[in-house]
């Protein structure tokens, strides 16, 4: 069992929750005007990365609300979760309390 904070209902059983995908990935401003690359980039091509990522995350036994987590892909640590519109914190700041 792994716990994620949500931000506004605490921490929960990870059961609770829906995996929404990489955090940050801005859409395009008019969908009408980009050609169909940068349509499928928008849609599709997203980073795998290994260790502190940004995602999306929606407590679907909770709150039902989305929210993003810093949390590294390889030993699922989580460091950090903020409410949408909220900036995202600095990564390397966050590993680095890690480690101190």
């Amino acid at each position: 069992m792994q716990l994620i904070p949500c931000p506004w209902c605490g921490p929960r059983d990870d059961a609770e929750f829906h995996y929404g995908a990489e955090a940050h990935v801005a859409r395009p401003a008019d969908p009408t005007e980009c050609s169909d690359a940068e349509w499928e980039a928008y849609l599709y091509l997203r980073r795998n990365t290994k260790g502190p990522f940004a995602e999306r995350w929606m407590h679907t036994n909770g709150c039902r609300r989305w929210f993003n987590v810093i949390r590294d892909t390889y030993t699922h640590e989580i460091f950090a979760s903020y409410k949408p519109g909220e900036p995202m914190p600095d990564i390397a700041q966050l590993t680095a309390k890690k480690d101190a």
